[in-house]
């Protein structure tokens, strides 16, 4: 068997096991959503149907696990770190930020204003978090030395903090950032740095119906958590000039979001308004 195929294999499996992991994850988050645990969890979403964001611990826990099962040995130990960090502050995004006092703190605008008003918003912890974090995973998987290791490093923190933050935007509909994750993934799964992403893949695409099916919301605790994964296999990446660009797109659509709706500009596009309504009931 060749080289190529043993590889493909092993990435096959890694999905099949980030898809049964976030299955089994899944069944106790329901389990939970029943009980009292599960209260401060239950949301009503854009539709004005019950949805609980446990869907979004379960995909954080299970993509980041068979990340690091599948991460070339260098990168295991940033993987660990960015995926569960990003799950753990997005997580503490989704339950503190809910609270009325931090109703206006939305967007990096909204950050800036508390912090004036001499408050933390709980999105303030979550970027300074996911930051830190991404900054720790570049020193993790720092490559040579001297002014371009600096580049590099300033890409890789730039690309895991951003991506995660974009891919979290996302979750604005169900399934969207979902199915945006997805694709990336699947885009990814090839070079040496690929097995990072298969395992994410297979949980994404696991919890995908139970989005669509607007049972659970992956919250920021399962976008970013996803978001930071996959932009750490864009760090991976060799070109300098491709990552550098990539980063470019990122910081530009993060901008975007703060003055133009993507579920307006997607609604006017053919072709993304038909992949967005793909599998979502009808509102």
């Amino acid at each position: 068997m060749s080289r190529r195929a043993v590889t493909a294999g092993r990435r096959v499996r890694l999905a099949l096991a980030g898809a049964a992991a976030a299955r089994a994850a899944l069944a106790g988050a329901g389990a939970l959503t029943a009980r009292s645990a599960g209260a401060p969890w239950r949301r009503v979403n854009y539709a004005g149907r019950p949805v609980t964001l446990l869907g979004g611990p379960a995909l954080a826990a299970s993509a980041t696990a068979t990340a690091v099962l599948g991460a070339p040995v260098g990168t295991r130990a940033a993987a660990a770190l960015v995926g569960a960090v990003s799950g753990l502050v997005g997580g503490y995004d989704d339950l503190a930020g809910a609270r009325p006092e931090q109703a206006r703190d939305k967007g990096f605008a909204g950050h800036l204003a508390a912090l004036r008003a001499g408050r933390i918003s709980a999105g303030a912890v979550k970027v300074a978090g996911i930051g830190a974090a991404a900054a720790a995973a570049a020193v993790l998987t720092r490559r040579g030395s001297g002014p371009g290791a600096i580049v590099d490093g300033v890409l890789s923190t730039g690309l895991v903090a951003g991506t995660a933050n974009l891919v979290n935007l996302l979750d604005l509909r169900p399934g969207r950032a979902g199915k945006a994750g997805a694709l990336v993934a699947a885009a990814g799964l090839g070079g040496a740095a690929g097995g990072l992403v298969a395992g994410p893949l297979g949980a994404t695409l696991a919890v995908l119906p139970a989005d669509l099916g607007e049972q659970v919301m992956l919250g920021d605790c399962g976008a970013n958590a996803v978001g930071a994964l996959l932009g750490l296999r864009l760090a991976a990446l060799r070109g300098r000039a491709s990552r550098a660009g990539l980063l470019a797109g990122v910081v530009a659509l993060t901008l975007a979001s703060e003055k133009v709706s993507f579920t307006k500009v997607i609604e006017a596009t053919p072709g993304l308004r038909e992949l967005d309504r793909l599998g979502r009931r009808p509102s």
